[in-house]
């Protein structure tokens, strides 16, 4: 197992995928893994019997793609990438920039063990999962000729097309990259060598994935290099040598959580965001841990915004954080926690200039530069310089004091025989037929007892189905579970589609994979409940696993039923997406909670009026780690109440385009059992609304609202909508770092009153905060 070999923190996790449901009737328990050392990972050899529900031809349509089928030798000799991009492209797919998205042509392209060759861009298509074996990871090897952007290109240019690209950057959705070497070393030093070109916006992620570069003195090598997009996550990543670069970066915002750079001269350059966060990041014998483009001050000079860097370990590296240009005012924001240095001499400095903060061998506590506030004072402070440190609950915490992070489970060690596929038990997937008996039928029989293969496929439920502690499920190419019908039509009486757990459950849940969708109309759906608790930390999560509400072939929610404008009681998608109860936990890794904006499957991206309630409610006293977003809800994205212990970081919303038109909390009512704010006065949902809860630490978040009534010329005078963030004076041990808005005329407020004008906080398109504490 790759990861369990790099990251060693890590491999203790592994236990937990054994660990039963407290009480499991389960009359013959999974256990540990049996795969024999030789065996390769049980995806290789399943059987393979997923659809695209949707595809105008399902059964012909080849969602699983061995790239051995397709004629790749795999033995590091033969040049494979023919036969790898036949693999990624045959079947009429979305791709080479006359399709700009599509859900009914996903696919997983599969690299069983070897070294493929690769001489020309892997150009990957949308809806795809790269997925390399889990036990012995493949490689990926550049020829010493090789020419192009990168091996593996998320977004190929368009030759001759005048900057065009396949897609468009802000929408390049479903996207997965897993378990891989990518080696550069055998092209020249002075090569300028790629490993991933990564211009990808959410559910998007990268994982278990080294970058093998030159360590010559002036080497043009670099194992990612993102220029645009829209959010995502990446996560377990190791960078072995590299130019200026391990990472050159530049996107809205991102959060990448355990990355390693080891002998680079930059470990990560940053030209442009308006917010990231780093969880974990390890750097050793490098020049430069991040070197950031800083000084710009408006849209048109838009450099690095904001930068959250938390549980860091820096060794042997002259500079950790350097700043391309003197920073004196709020153009650069940083924030810095529990940084620790050994032989850094510098922590934080500006290129040919001055030391900010004198590093040495020593722990960064909290730091911050940029304008800093507390309680209910609107008078900003800019300082760079010890800031109030944030409250972390000890059951966010790792052995090592570090938040908490667990690697998406694969099951490397786990054989073929320990699974059972929903379709070879009687599931059908089509999205025609009402699986729900099916489905609750195989959970009631092999949760615990296996894990439960979800062949592709859209799987119509038309009630409540209930996951029981003690599952352990996995998708392919993101298997839907899709709920429709009379059951979730009333949104007086809500009714729940999908309960993981029931009230008080203890155990395990692993969900990876999957998508929670509604078939309009659906007014009164509560998409999922999450009551399950584990005494395992992790050990209740979901890792790439989405809820998307409309916006997608058989969801009666797009171009043709709900174009944007109409408001029409055809056009509900769900009553709340996802409610952590109060008994529950959760670990929540690359989740995105997305009414869809627009048409995912029409050629123009249209815009769409569609109505979900709620985004996220979380009653949950923790502990609960949020790495995801809620976008577009007409309530909230984030309703936190009597809740404890949270992570979030970096969270992402936008408000509803149609809104104030109508206004909040119509076309919905408050419901006061579901804690919904009270909106008086209000035009639009907030992004973020806490109520009676304590010890949330939001490190990194970006709040937009771009829109009203679909008209964007708000934008520029930040008039979109008054405010976004909202702490009442009942909850405690609230802190906010590097908070990004765009649109919003105050960034955060105490008790539904203003405390952050964004006129004081403008740092080029977005304004930005650095840090709010109690």
């Amino acid at each position: 197992m790759l990861v369990s070999i790099l990251f060693p923190v890590l491999g203790a996790l592994a236990a937990m995928q054994t660990v039963l449901a407290l009480g499991s009737s389960c009359s013959s328990p999974i256990g540990g893994g049996t795969a024999a050392p030789g065996d390769p990972f049980w995806m290789q050899n399943i059987q393979h019997q997923g659809t695209a529900a949707f595809n105008s031809d399902p059964s012909s349509y080849q969602v699983f793609r061995n790239v051995k089928d397709f004629g790749a030798a795999g033995d590091g000799v033969t040049d494979d990438t023919a036969a790898i991009n036949n693999a990624m492209s045959t079947g009429g797919r979305c791709g080479g920039g006359s399709c700009a998205s599509s859900t009914v042509t996903p696919a997983i392209v599969y690299f069983p063990p070897g070294t493929y060759i690769i001489s020309t861009p892997i150009n990957t298509y949308y809806y795809t999962q790269i997925i390399g074996d889990a036990r012995t990871p493949p490689t990926l090897r550049a020829s010493a000729g090789f020419t192009g952007m990168a091996v593996i290109d998320a977004d190929p240019y368009i030759p001759n097309g005048g900057g065009a690209q396949w897609f468009t950057n802000q929408n390049n959705f479903f996207r997965s990259v897993r378990n891989f070497v990518i080696d550069l070393t055998q092209m020249p030093a002075s090569a300028s060598a790629t490993g991933i070109h990564w211009q990808v916006a959410q559910a998007t992620s990268l994982m278990n994935i080294v970058f093998e570069m030159s360590t010559a003195a002036g080497n043009a090598h670099q194992g990612i290099w993102m220029e645009n997009g829209s959010g995502g996550f990446m996560g377990d990543l190791v960078f072995n040598g590299g130019k200026i670069y391990g990472m050159w970066v530049g996107n809205q915002q991102f959060t990448v959580r355990n990355i390693t750079v080891n002998n680079a001269n930059t470990a990560v350059y940053s030209i442009w965001n308006w917010g990231w966060t780093f969880q974990g990041v390890t750097i050793n014998n490098c020049q430069v841990g991040f070197d950031l483009m800083t000084g710009g001050t408006s849209q048109a000079t838009q450099t690095v915004g904001g930068e959250a860097i938390i549980d860091a370990v820096v060794s042997n590296t002259p500079v950790f954080v350097r700043s391309s240009v003197a920073t004196t005012s709020l153009a650069g924001s940083l924030v810095l926690n529990n940084i620790q240095l050994t032989n850094v001499p510098t922590a934080v400095g500006v290129v040919g200039g001055a030391t900010v903060l004198a590093g040495g061998t020593t722990t960064i506590d909290s730091w911050g530069q940029g304008n800093v506030y507390s309680g209910t004072s609107s008078t900003a402070q800019f300082v760079q310089a010890s800031i109030p440190a944030p409250t972390k609950a000890a059951s966010l915490l790792d052995s090592a004091g570090r938040i908490f992070g667990r690697v998406h489970p694969q099951y490397e060690d786990y054989a073929v025989s320990q699974f059972v596929s929903v379709k070879s038990n009687g599931a059908k997937g089509d999205g025609k037929t009402d699986d729900t008996a099916a489905l609750q039928a195989i959970f009631n029989q092999f949760s615990g007892c296996n894990i439960i293969f979800f062949d592709a496929g859209t799987y119509l439920i038309s009630n409540t189905l209930t996951i029981p502690a003690g599952t352990q499920m996995v998708g392919e190419a993101w298997s839907v579970i899709m709920g429709g019908g009379s059951a979730f039509q009333d949104q007086s009486n809500p009714t729940v589609m999908v309960k993981v757990g029931n009230s008080g459950d203890e155990g395990i849940v692993e969900i990876t994979d999957i998508i929670f969708a509604t078939q309009g109309p659906a007014p009164g759906a509560i998409v999922v409940e999450w009551n399950v608790h584990s005494d395992q930390q992790g050990g209740a999560g979901m890792w790439d696993t989405h809820i998307r509400l409309g916006g997608a072939a058989g969801t009666n929610l797009e171009s043709a039923q709900c174009p944007s404008g109409t408001q029409s009681d055809a056009c509900f998608a769900a009553f709340l997406a996802l409610h952590l109860t109060s008994g529950s936990n959760a670990y929540l890794e690359g989740t995105w909670v997305w009414l869809a904006d627009h048409d995912l499957d029409d050629s123009a991206q249209s815009q769409l009026s569609l109505f979900s309630g709620r985004g996220i409610l979380s009653e949950s006293t923790g502990p609960v780690w949020m790495i995801g977003t809620s976008e577009h809800h007409t309530l909230y994205q984030y309703n936190l109440v009597n809740a404890q212990d949270h992570y979030m970081g970096l969270i992402q919303t936008e408000t509803p385009y149609y809104q104030p038109t109508p206004a909040p909390p119509a076309p919905f009512s408050s419901v006061s059992s579901y804690s919904d704010p009270v909106y008086s006065g209000s035009t639009s949902a907030w992004a973020v609304n806490i109520q009676s809860s304590s010890d949330i630490l939001i490190f990194g978040a970006g709040l937009y609202s771009f829109f009203q009534n679909f008209d964007q010329t708000c934008v520029d005078s930040a008039s979109c909508q008054s405010q976004i963030l909202n702490i009442d004076t009942a909850s405690s041990g609230i802190n906010v770092y590097s908070l990004a808005t765009v649109g919003v005329e105050n960034m955060l407020s105490v008790a539904g009153s203003p405390i952050v004008p964004q006129a004081a906080n403008v740092n080029g398109f977005q304004s930005t905060l650095t840090a709010w504490t109690q």
